[in-house]
């Protein structure tokens, strides 16, 4: 019998849930403020593009680092206790940086070392946020869950941008970053609002099995999540440097300022909330599902990478926005529908290491790209790796799986 077609909404019927995603799209604003306000102040400083993309180095290189640790610690412990500590964390870093920045003389070393303390306080708080919505929902709403996760992510790229930019024209980068740190206090007191005695419970890994290593055993013994994983770094590295390139297109190739800046984000994210409700209505989440979000990730960096002018720019972000929502929410569900409960921490820490932890990478590429070329290149090459991507889970996921099926069906019609 198929399994019924989930309400989009299906996971707010868990109260925890609901107070989780609030506390965690409150937090998700505030973080755009900050986002915003460090990449225009490293500009203004700099006017270079590779020297933006170090602020991606030094926000995400700690997640490179500690993605593993963090997944072997999110699931021997309680994801809501890690959860807890990184956003006290990351306010007082945040804190720190409004200090900073504050000064008449400002450090771009000493800014640099205080954005990878709020990277190492990330690299826990990205795996654990994944790891809690299986506890949070079960096993029952799982997909529609990490799908509506993805749609708090890009509500608040529609929210952030355009109030950060308002805010960083009217009262300038510091109060922008204390803003930030405030925000935290939100998924502080949903988190705290969280009833523990009525969190599922996951499977817990013998000892021997607590490892990375062991995890890494167990992915490669399955070959579409290897794939996804795959697939997950290449997208990531070349089309996912959103902050680098748009931000380039728009303030150094189009001249435009902060406010229209954080309007491209704003429509690009209201884009990527249809795409993420999308998801959330289908029955389920495979690697194969990636075929088409892979593509229609590519046609829309295509025709963004086509526009001619700032207003058919914000005019295509929306478009942008649903073709990154669709392989946003279809790629984290398919990891975690595909992941055993036990291992889900450490899948998903291999996740946001070939993403998150890739980020760097993908930001030194494209800042490189941008200054040798321009931000419509960077697009362009984005969009192709996102059509030989489609290819490649074709090939080694799709195909394969027709072939077995086809198989089974000559066996019992032979028997």
């Amino acid at each position: 019998m198929r399994r019924p077609r989930p309400a989009p909404f299906a996971a707010f019927r868990s109260g925890n849930f609901s107070r989780y995603f609030a506390g965690q799209l409150v937090s998700n604003v505030g973080l755009w403020f900050q986002n915003l306000a460090l990449s225009l102040v490293v500009l203004e400083l700099t006017g270079s593009a590779t020297a933006l993309a170090l602020v991606t180095v030094a926000q995400f290189g700690p997640i490179t680092l500690l993605g593993g640790v963090a997944g072997r610690i999110v699931d021997a412990v309680s994801a809501r206790t890690v959860l807890l500590l990184t956003c006290v964390a990351a306010a007082l870093a945040s804190v720190a940086l409004a200090v900073a920045v504050s000064q008449e003389s400002t450090s771009l070393p000493l800014v640099y070392g205080l954005i990878a303390l709020t990277g190492t306080a990330h690299a826990f708080e990205r795996v654990a946020s994944q790891a809690l919505i299986y506890e949070l929902v079960g096993p029952t709403l799982l997909h529609n869950a990490v799908a509506l996760s993805t749609v708090y992510l890009s509500a608040a790229r529609s929210i952030g941008p355009g109030l950060a930019g308002v805010a960083y024209l009217a009262l300038g980068p510091a109060p922008c970053l204390l803003i930030n740190a405030a925000s935290y206090l939100a998924a502080v007191i949903a988190l705290l609002f969280i009833r523990p005695a009525s969190l599922h419970p996951r499977p817990r890994a013998e000892s021997a099995d607590r490892s990375v290593r062991a995890a890494l055993r167990a992915v490669l013994g399955n070959r579409p999540l290897t794939v996804l994983l795959v697939v997950n770094v290449a997208v990531t590295v070349t089309a996912m440097n959103m902050n680098v390139v748009l931000t380039s297109i728009v303030y150094l190739g189009f001249g435009g300022d902060a406010g229209e800046l954080g309007a491209v984000h704003a429509l690009n994210a209201v884009g990527a909330i249809v795409g993420g409700l999308l998801v959330a209505g289908l029955r389920t989440s495979r690697v194969s599902y990636l075929v088409p979000g892979c593509l229609a990730f590519g046609a829309a960096l295509a025709v963004n990478a086509a526009a001619p002018s700032l207003v058919l720019l914000l005019a295509f972000a929306p478009l942008l926005g649903l073709g990154l929502g669709t392989y946003q929410g279809l790629i984290y569900s398919a990891a975690q529908v595909s992941a055993e409960p036990h291992l889900i921490g450490r899948v998903m820490s291999l996740l946001t290491m070939g993403n998150v932890g890739m980020a760097p990478f993908g930001a030194l590429y494209a800042g490189a790209l941008v200054d040798a070329t321009s931000g419509q290149t960077a697009l362009a090459v984005g969009a192709g790796a996102c059509v030989a991507c489609a290819v490649l889970v074709t090939l080694t996921v799709l195909r394969p799986a027709r072939a077995a099926c086809r198989a089974a069906v000559s066996t019992e019609g032979a028997a």
